[in-house]
């Protein structure tokens, strides 16, 4: 939280007819960021597991309000995930020029929040981190962003608003049912809530939180918000906000309800798998690039919610694993459409054709981002999904199945855009289009080689992720 925070002070400093200095601001902050995040993800103790590098701090004692962080094998990778957006996104809005201090102030505000949700283990700071991630979402996507952004914005905002509705009084339902009058999430958990407090305590968290992870019903806000959107904040509502439901689904609900997930874990699964399909069937119609992307996210946030809801440690591995490789393939697909979008000025499918011999590096990134996408070995989204697959069809023997037809479909409708926008006949209003520049590639590279790196050596997640899984899934016993 440190590099975000600074960088923003900074930046509030600066005039703001000095651009340059806001960007190299913001693109510092993003480079010391990651090279913390890479410092905890080196040395963590995997031997050891368990939570790592606390801090606890009293703030309000006389109301059970602490500072205490730390990380273990579930946030350390949702870390390694926003420092890698993180600075992808500020790298790829180097060429804003519109409101660029403002910009690039709200972007670092979010990111602070967003670091906030995933190391606290209080629930007041982790629900007042979850407020300031969202936040900025309005202005960003109102001010920068097109295609019906005021609208998107505001359904963005009225749906996450909706989430934090039952996500406040599920913590309040904790804290004073528990008896212990703490908001420590480790100390609740060890307190034992009582099998009726957790049941309503897991369903309150599951739909609070699950607005946000685009559960459905309620995802609706998701491939509209995608789209209106500017692209970096594209990169990171999709990557890395809509992983803050799925993270608080599992932190919170899961951690602090097990018996309540027990109770409600069929209908997760069952919303779950409807998610999947759902989205794979109506990504099927859209001929839009960026609702393509949104409706492929909510199919496979389906497939994060069906690997949690197996409750078995290789399902919540492939889900936080799915978390993190859709997190930087979600990124990838919205850098390289906004690079189409900014040459070309339309998102339309029928009116692109051929892009693979206009802007072959632009393409290439695509692609790849969409052979993720549809789990194709050697990347990183194979070994996640399956994973989810063979403990969802061990559980949910129906629901599994259902979801692998899911996935056929989605491949059916990526490889469906990859041949109309990348192949065939190309659109002469196009031809003389510049591809990226040696500079516009750097951040792009950086997406495309960590798919690579952990599609081709899965186990550097793995057995991270393993275990901090094996300690929640031994809390359900």
């Amino acid at each position: 939280m440190l590099a975000p925070g600074a960088g923003l002070l900074v930046i509030l400093l600066l005039p703001h007819d000095n651009q340059r200095a806001v960007r190299w601001v913001a693109l510092a902050s993003a480079v010391f960021a990651l090279a913390l995040t890479l410092w905890l993800y080196v040395t963590y103790d995997q031997s050891a597991g368990g939570l790592q590098f606390a801090e606890h701090y009293p703030w309000v004692p006389s109301l059970g309000i602490s500072y205490y962080v730390a990380v273990d094998g579930i946030n350390l990778p949702m870390l390694l995930l926003t420092s890698i957006v993180y600075l992808t996104g500020v790298w790829t809005m180097w060429d804003l020029t519109v409101r660029v201090k403002e910009f690039f102030a709200l972007m670092l505000l979010m990111v602070l929040g967003v670091y906030g949700v995933f190391i606290s283990l209080d629930l007041f700071f982790l629900f007042v981190f979850y407020d300031v991630a969202l936040f900025p979402m309005y202005p960003l996507i109102a001010i920068w962003g097109s295609t019906r952004k005021e609208y998107g914005a505001l359904k963005l905002t009225l749906y996450l608003l909706a989430g934090s509705a039952l996500i406040l009084p599920g913590i309040l339902y904790v804290y004073f049912e528990s008896g212990q009058f703490t908001f420590n999430l480790v100390e609740l958990a060890k307190a034992g809530l009582d099998p009726g407090v957790q049941k309503l305590g897991f369903f309150l968290f599951l739909f609070g939180f699950g607005v946000l992870a685009g559960l459905w019903p309620f995802h609706t806000w998701s491939p509209v918000g995608h789209v209106a959107a500017p692209t970096a904040v594209s990169m990171i509502h999709a990557g890395v906000l809509m992983k803050l439901g799925a993270y608080g689904v599992l932190r919170v609900g899961m951690f602090l309800c097990p018996e309540g997930l027990a109770e409600w874990a069929p209908l997760f699964a069952l919303l779950a798998t409807v998610g999947v399909v759902y989205g794979a069937f109506v990504g099927l119609a859209q001929t839009d690039l960026k609702y393509v992307i949104g409706y492929s996210s909510v199919s496979h946030m389906g497939l994060v919610s069906l690997g949690l809801a197996t409750m078995t440690v290789g399902g919540i591995t492939g889900a936080v694993f799915q978390m993190f490789a859709h997190g930087v393939m979600t990124a990838l697909f919205f850098s390289s459409v906004g690079h189409i979008y900014d040459r070309t000025h339309t998102k339309l499918v029928p009116e692109l054709g051929g892009m693979a011999k206009v802007m072959p590096v632009a393409s290439f990134f695509f692609i790849l981002a969409a052979m993720a996408g549809i789990g194709v070995p050697c990347l990183a989204s194979f070994w996640a999904e399956l994973l989810v697959f063979i403990n969802a069809v061990r559980v949910y023997p129906v629901l599994g199945v259902l979801a692998v037809c899911g996935l056929v479909v989605s491949a059916l409708f990526m490889l469906r855009v990859v041949q109309k926008t990348f192949y065939g006949p190309k659109n002469q209003r196009f031809a003389d289009k510049p591809d990226m520049v040696p500079a516009m590639i750097v951040p792009r590279a950086l997406l495309a080689g960590t798919i690579l790196l952990f599609g081709l050596a899965p186990r550097l997640m793995m057995d991270l992720i393993g275990t901090g899984a094996a300690a929640l899934v031994g809390g359900f016993k």
